[in-house]
């Protein structure tokens, strides 16, 4: 799923094929769970309308629109937002990309799974929405409108430092990985970034959040600051499914130092990697780097 830098990434790469630009038509595919806003709603709504500004508030992209309304957009787990000219292998079913050479791929066409696109009044390259689960998800809010959904998220976690982590792990006898990946604590962590910058401040993940120190979550706030910037500059994690806007891939999966990486030499000393399940994800930690 993209985590906070891969929607960040996103944000800054599309924001000049979206920000400006007079929305001329809207096309979607049928109702699903995807669409929290109708479809037919979307294609009235939306037409003629222009995005004056792209925000990001933990893994949601907001769209400020000319009439005041916000679009607000969840990759979910498989989402991809990019433009009409990327090219990219992860754009294509698996099938496709096994008898495809990178060489021979060309410009991205709209398949069943592109459930939004947008058309311009400039005649440029349009933006596209494409997500074969379908877990993301594509809302319109009316002026000033609140929603649970972005109302429950806690700090956007660029912003995080120890002593909020401090003050929430106290009393609580959850992993601190389950602490981590809770969106009203800090939005954006996902499982990538929360095994990573375990590693990094020398937490175990298993570890009860209550047992932490005052010192022990400053690291920790810094880790996950440190990780977090550091994807975003690499352009995020292309483990699966995620493409930046413009096709290209993220470069921070080569630089882990835990994330799935079981059975491997730590990088630090060299013990092998081990995997264990936390809040029912694979959590991948050193056992001798991290207490």
């Amino acid at each position: 799923m993209p985590e906070l830098p891969e929607v960040e990434v996103t944000r800054r790469r599309i924001e000049p094929h979206l920000v400006g630009r007079r929305i001329r038509t809207v096309r979607t595919t049928a109702a699903s769970y995807l669409f929290m806003t109708p479809p037919e709603t979307l294609r009235r709504r939306l037409r003629g309308r222009t995005t004056t500004a792209l925000g990001r508030l933990g893994k949601y992209l907001i769209a400020e629109l000319d009439d005041r309304r916000r679009l607000v957009i969840h990759l979910g787990m498989t989402g991809q937002l990019f433009s009409q000219t990327a090219s990219s292998l992860r754009l294509l079913a698996a099938s496709t990309r096994q008898a495809l050479a990178p060489e021979e791929q060309v410009d991205f066409r709209p398949d069943a799974h592109t459930h939004f696109r947008l058309a311009f009044d400039d005649d440029g390259p349009g933006v596209y929405f494409r997500d074969v689960r379908k877990f993301g998800k594509l809302l319109l809010l009316e002026p000033d409108e609140r929603h649970p959904r972005l109302e429950r998220l806690g700090p956007d976690a660029l912003e995080v430092h120890g002593e909020l982590i401090f003050r929430a792990s106290r009393k609580r006898r959850v992993p601190i990985k389950q602490l981590l990946l809770d969106q009203s604590l800090l939005a954006g962590v996902g499982n990538i970034y929360a095994d990573e910058a375990l590693f990094l401040s020398g937490v175990r993940p298993g570890r009860r959040a209550e047992r932490l120190t005052h010192r022990e979550c400053d690291l920790l706030a810094e880790a996950v600051r440190r990780v977090l910037r550091r994807s975003i500059e690499t352009g995020g994690s292309s483990i699966r499914d995620y493409v930046a806007p413009d096709g290209r891939d993220g470069a921070y999966q080569f630089e882990r130092h835990v994330y799935a990486r079981e059975g491997e030499a730590c990088f630090a000393c060299g013990s092998a990697v081990r995997k264990r399940v936390i809040a029912q994800r694979g959590t991948h930690y050193c056992p001798t780097c991290q207490k």
